[in-house]
C-alpha cells in the first residue's frame, strides 16, 4: 500500500480525491489534511499568507500518523504565487517539516506538462487576471510555452466550487486555441476529476486539472505510475514495473 498525503486549503472540491483513489484501482491510499485557507480570496496577499509555512506545517503531524509517503501543498495559487524560487522554498520547508519528500500543485503542473511531452499549452483560469496571470509566468519559468491565459475573475474558492459540468467545459473551450498542444485549468477549488474524459474529448487534445496533476504527482514522488484511462492521458503512460 503506498500512501499518498495532501494539504489541501479548506473546503471546496476536495472530494475529488476520494474520486481519484478509487478511479485508480490500485493499492493507493489517498489521505487529505484541511489546512486553514485564512482569508478565502484569489488575492496575492491573502494567497501568500493562505501558503506560508506556518499554516502547512500544521497539517504534517496528521499525515505521518496516516502513513503517508509524500506530501503534495494541493493549492496552485497558493504556490505559484511566490514565484519560481519562493515555490520552491515553500515546498523545501515543507518537506523538512514533514519529513518526506514533498512538492506543490504549481509544480505538478510543469512536471505534467513534461510527461505528455507537450511544449505549448493553453491557460483556462478562474481566477482573475493579475493572479492568472503569475501562473502563466510561472509556467514560463518552468520552460513551457503559454499560448493564452483565460481568465474568469472568481474571487472566491467557494464560488469556484459550485461550477459544474457546463461551466468547466465552456472554460476549457474559451481557453482553448489552435496553437495549444494541452488546456490547463490550475484551480484546486474547480471539480474536475469527473469531467475529464468528456474535456479530453471535446477538445481532442490532453487536459491537465489542478486535484489530477496533484495525485499525479505525490505518485512520482513516490515511483509509483498507475494507468487509469478514466483520470485522462496523463494518466495512461505505461505503469513502472517493480523488481
Amino acid at each position: 500500500m503506498t500512501g499518498l498525503g495532501f494539504l489541501y486549503p479548506g473546503h471546496s472540491a476536495e472530494d475529488d480525491y476520494p474520486r481519484i483513489e478509487q478511479l485508480l484501482g490500485s493499492d493507493i491510499r489517498v489521505d487529505v489534511v484541511h489546512t486553514d485557507i485564512g482569508e478565502d480570496a484569489h488575492r496575492v496577499d491573502a494567497l501568500l499568507e493562505m501558503g506560508s509555512p506556518g499554516r502547512l506545517a500544521q497539517g504534517v503531524a496528521d499525515l505521518r500518523l496516516a502513513g503517508a509517503e509524500a506530501v503534495v501543498w494541493a493549492c496552485t495559487s497558493g504556490s505559484f504565487v511566490y514565484g519560481w524560487e519562493g515555490a520552491q522554498d515553500q515546498v523545501r520547508t515543507l518537506a523538512q517539516a514533514a519529513g518526506m519528500p514533498a512538492s506543490s500543485t504549481a509544480f505538478a503542473f510543469v512536471h505534467a506538462v513534461r510527461e505528455i511531452k507537450v511544449e505549448r499549452v493553453a491557460v483556462g483560469a478562474t481566477y482573475p487576471e493579475d493572479v492568472a496571470s503569475l501562473f502563466a509566468d510561472f509556467l514560463r519559468a518552468g520552460g513551457i510555452e503559454v499560448t493564452g491565459v483565460r481568465a474568469s475573475g472568481v474571487v472566491t474558492a467557494a464560488e469556484v466550487a459550485t461550477w459544474g459540468e457546463e461551466e468547466v467545459l465552456t472554460l476549457a473551450r474559451a481557453a482553448d486555441g489552435p496553437d495549444a498542444q494541452a488546456i490547463l485549468l490550475p484551480d484546486t477549488a474547480l471539480h474536475t476529476v469527473a469531467h475529464i474524459p468528456l474535456l479530453e474529448k471535446a477538445l481532442s487534445k490532453p487536459v491537465l486539472t489542478a486535484n489530477q496533476v496533484t495525485v499525479w504527482e505525490a505518485l512520482r514522488l513516490t515511483d509509483r505510475r498507475v494507468n487509469a484511462p478514466t483520470l485522462g492521458s496523463l494518466f495512461t503512460r505505461e505503469p513502472i514495473v517493480q523488481v
